[in-house]
């Protein structure tokens, strides 16, 4: 009988992989904050993505009461913030990045929200109050011990958590580059392993997969390299293999296969949605 996989071991396996994979990018290595001119793009693609409804804001907006507090975690550049500060009585929005927080105060002023507090850093160690409802939408990929990212939220949280994880189809490309790789098809952080790790913790949650408006299925928009050699930088580092070519060739043989050509651009799959988790604090 197969040893029972330790979910909250992978998880800080790849969170630790993708970390090095970032390091290799000298545009954040030479950074105190990696989203230093890049949050003003950050948050235009979130408002694009967010021009028509979509399952998981519908379901959290209409979960979260008037006159409620909400903790929004790795709040970036405060969409969700505005969104749920339009119901709730007040908003806390916590993210590390200042680049993140110039932006969302800027929106924040743009949409006339005076019911959010900010506070600068680093989830799970910030310290705030209890709050009725918490939130982290696609912020905890940085975060190595999810098991304690989680557990600081619930303390954090009077009602409902709410989690948003990406869920990768299956048989994505990445997936495949995975399997070669390192035996097993999880390639990041991800919501097939941060379910499991919720479910060995001891929790329940419910699962919303996301429905739209990002094309059928509610998958992401597809994303392209200008050329073959953007792609193979951009696996090797997914994979945090910027400074070996061991696979380099093997990488180059997948992408070839997957990758269509349109327009002069590489086009990748579109193999990744969003998984809205959530439970009742009790």
């Amino acid at each position: 009988m197969e040893r029972l996989t330790d979910w909250a071991a992978l998880w800080r396996e790849l969170v630790e992989c993708r970390a090095r994979g970032l390091g290799g990018d000298d545009s954040r290595n030479n950074q105190d904050d990696p989203w230093a001119g890049k949050a003003r793009e950050f948050s235009e693609r979130v408002k694009r993505r967010w021009s028509g409804p979509d399952s998981s804001r519908q379901f959290v907006s209409s979960h979260v009461e008037p006159g409620t507090t909400v903790l929004d975690i790795g709040a970036g550049t405060g969409a969700w913030s505005i969104l749920l500060a339009r119901k709730a009585a007040r908003v806390t929005a916590v993210d590390a990045s200042p680049a993140m927080a110039s932006v969302m105060h800027e929106n924040l002023a743009a949409e006339g929200i005076t019911n959010v507090d900010f506070v600068a850093g680093l989830w799970p160690e910030v310290s705030v109050e209890p709050h009725d409802y918490s939130l982290c939408a696609h912020a905890m990929y940085g975060s190595p011990d999810l098991p304690a990212f989680v557990e600081a939220m619930m303390r954090a949280t009077r009602r409902t958590c709410f989690l948003m994880f990406r869920s990768p189809v299956r048989g994505g490309i990445m997936a495949e580059a995975a399997q070669h790789v390192w035996g097993q098809p999880q390639d990041s952080p991800n919501f097939m392993i941060g379910y499991n790790v919720l479910l060995q913790m001891g929790l329940t949650p419910n699962v919303l997969m996301e429905s739209g408006p990002m094309g059928s299925g509610g998958l992401w928009d597809a994303k392209t390299s200008a050329g073959m050699d953007e792609a193979l930088v951009r696996t090797k580092r997914h994979f945090g293999l910027m400074d070996s070519a061991e696979y380099d060739a093997y990488f180059l043989d997948l992408l070839g296969r997957r990758l269509k050509r349109r327009d002069g651009l590489y086009v990748w799959e579109r193999d990744m949605r969003s998984a809205l988790v959530y439970w009742d604090v009790t």
